[in-house]
């Protein structure tokens, strides 16, 4: 085991150095920089003032210096300066952190919680009106892109209640803010707990028709006992996978939502760093992204061996 995590942990670091270098050059290969944006939009025409303020980036450093310097601020815990607000980048991030967080979470909690409990259902009543009825339902979660789906509760809302729920200002309590983040969590949450339900009741199913479950039944074991102490357990280990990946793709995916729903999180301020070319903030975003995406992997990895004690990992 020991080894196993001594290669894994290597391999997450080999997997930022590669992310790392990728997000420099990519951004680098982008036509302009933030000079040219500042440039543009203060109406500088002077070449001088100009240059000064690529001097003043950074800009004009060779790009091997400047990937150093990132990366040489990144291990001291140093984000560097936002080019655009001229204060530190870790001051700009970090308090769009907890709110993009608390989304996530509650977008995983619904798609988890509705989705596990209705695919083992639609599992169970198999070919039943019930079954046909969930079916349809995941359906149209696939087939329902999040952003529409995000404009269709606002609309509905201006409609039925006369307010829009979307962030305006600083929620008064926790109790608020998770209450304002539950709707576009479940706009977000919805395709992805129909996914995790499609892959739940297939997963049962195969599951259901293995030769130890029709022992179980044949001894004499209770439908309850059966469907979720035996069958369930073991047909987990695909729809934990499928977790983990929607797990890392609503961080990505909330881009659109936080647009739509005005939640000053981390998805909606990588957009606006992106159109400024805001260097610092992106690359520390992207960075931030992909280190959840790789914790989220190896924590995926972990539970296989709680809920399936047959997997070891050899040293």
């Amino acid at each position: 085991m020991g080894a196993y995590l001594t290669r894994r942990f290597l391999l997450m670091a080999l997997t930022l150095f590669g992310m790392s270098v990728l997000i420099f050059v990519m951004l680098r290969l982008v036509p302009g920089n933030v000079a040219d944006i500042l440039v543009d939009s203060a109406g500088i025409v002077d070449p001088d003032e100009k240059a000064r303020i690529v001097h003043d980036l950074g800009l004009d450093r060779p790009i091997l210096d400047q990937y150093l310097y990132w990366i040489g601020g990144l291990v001291r815990g140093d984000l560097g300066f936002a080019f655009i607000s001229e204060r530190p980048a870790i001051e700009e991030i970090a308090p769009r952190i907890p709110i993009t967080a608390k989304l996530a979470g509650l977008a995983l909690f619904f798609s988890v919680i509705l989705g596990v409990p209705l695919g083992v259902i639609s599992a169970v009543r198999q070919n039943t009106g019930l079954d046909y009825f969930l079916r349809v339902v995941s359906l149209s979660g696939l087939s329902l892109p999040s952003f529409w789906l995000g404009l269709l509760i606002l609309m509905a809302s201006v409609q039925w209640f006369g307010m829009i729920p979307i962030y305006t200002s600083e929620p008064r309590s926790f109790i608020d803010e998770i209450l304002l983040l539950s709707i576009p969590a479940a706009a977000v949450g919805f395709r992805a707990s129909s996914l995790i339900m499609r892959l739940t009741r297939s997963s049962m199913l195969e599951v259901l028709r293995q030769d130890y479950i029709r022992t179980a039944r044949s001894k004499g074991a209770s439908l309850t006992s059966v469907n979720y102490n035996h069958a369930l357990r073991n047909a987990l280990l695909p729809v934990v996978t499928i977790i983990g990946i929607e797990a890392a793709f609503l961080i990505g995916g909330l881009i659109v939502t936080e647009t739509v729903f005005n939640i000053p999180g981390v998805a909606r301020f990588l957009v606006e760093a992106i159109l400024w070319r805001d260097y610092p903030i992106v690359q520390n975003l992207v960075m931030l992204i992909a280190f959840v995406v790789i914790m989220v992997n190896f924590l995926v990895d972990m539970t296989y061996m709680v809920l399936d004690p047959r997997i070891k990992y050899a040293d």
